[in-house]
């Protein structure tokens, strides 16, 4: 435990030529020796976190085995794909193109999306702006989490409204809206596997360690290079890396409901510079006063934050283990 630690940005330094050359050189061995794949393959969203994927893995194997997908739908930000495109060209690398939203359609994710939306705003139209928000403004001592759903009724003149949801229709819109990330790994594999290359994961340690991510979506990938990186790392190796401010200098948003969200309001309750070094500061076993006291927080702030970290993993480890078997003598030894 370390009690003494001024937990400030200072942490989170790093020597980003290091951290750079030894990803890159865990990439090439991983891809090669491990997963016997000839290159990578990953989405680009626009986003930092595969934005500085996409440029280490046009590092670690050359830019013309790494292949992007680029893969918007109708609820994403047009500036999204041109992020990625911009994102392509400071890599070097090839990418393709893929509208999900005919697959997303067929498969029923606006429709039944929509349907749950009017159990609450029984005015709501196809193409009304929406998203989910955390309820409440910070975190608090005994604060109970719940959502709320905001949306913009074309009916009612573009009047916003926001209601706290019921569980089965927050959980019937997250397992509609998870299709989207469902389509774009079966997008990735499928050009893996023509390619024979290994599908590259982007999450940063913040949503891996606290699992913002949907299994057997994002959460599927053969290698995940930043996993170990915080958000705020992220950011700086990607200003390291040399990508263009447009993509490092941006807000972490979802990018997955029609009106604009950020990683807070849906997921983390505060900013990821905050989180990440209150995450930080958990795994060194800081105590919650220590932490609070070097941050400006409240002490009450600190600690429920502290158990939400270890509830947010309980989760994760779900939606990241194996799955379960009877007989657990039946598995596969290591290699």
């Amino acid at each position: 435990m370390l009690e003494s630690v001024i937990v400030n940005p200072k942490v989170l330094d790093l020597d980003y030529a290091k951290a750079a050359g030894e990803i890159e050189q865990w990439m090439r061995t991983a891809a090669a020796q491990r997963l016997q794949r000839r290159g990578f393959v990953l989405g680009v969203s626009g986003g930092i976190d595969s934005s500085v994927c996409a440029m280490l893995a046009a590092r670690a194997a050359g830019a013309h085995r790494v292949k992007a997908l680029l893969m918007p739908e109708r609820d994403s930000s047009p500036e999204s794909l041109e992020k990625g495109k911009t994102v392509c060209a400071a890599a070097g690398i090839d990418y393709e193109v893929h509208d999900i939203s005919p697959a997303l359609e067929a498969l029923g994710c606006y429709r039944l999306r929509d349907d749950s939306i009017r159990q609450v705003f029984p005015t709501f139209r196809p193409g009304d702006p929406f998203k989910i928000a955390v309820a409440g403004e910070s975190a608090k001592e005994n604060h109970v989490t719940y959502f709320t759903l905001i949306a913009e009724l074309s009916a009612e003149g573009n009047r916003r409204v926001s209601a706290r949801m019921p569980v089965d229709v927050y959980l019937a819109i997250v397992a509609a809206t998870n299709m989207k990330q469902r389509v774009r790994k079966l997008l990735e594999y499928s050009l893996a596997d023509r390619l024979n290359f290994a599908v590259i994961g982007t999450p940063n340690r913040l949503e891996y360690d606290q699992g913002f991510f949907v299994r057997g979506g994002d959460g599927l990938a053969d290698l995940k290079p930043i996993a170990h990186l915080y958000k705020t790392q992220v950011f700086a190796l990607g200003r390291w890396l040399g990508l263009p401010p447009v993509i490092t200098e941006q807000m972490p948003s979802t990018d997955t409901y029609s009106l604009p969200q950020s990683q807070e309001e849906f997921y983390f309750r505060l900013p990821y510079g905050q989180m990440d070094l209150l995450l930080w500061a958990y795994i060194h076993e800081i105590p919650a006063d220590s932490a609070a006291e070097s941050l400006g927080l409240e002490v009450s702030q600190v600690a429920w934050i502290y158990r939400d970290i270890e509830a947010k993993r309980r989760v994760a480890n779900r939606l990241d283990g194996a799955a379960l078997l009877v007989d657990p003598s039946c598995k596969r030894g290591a290699p």
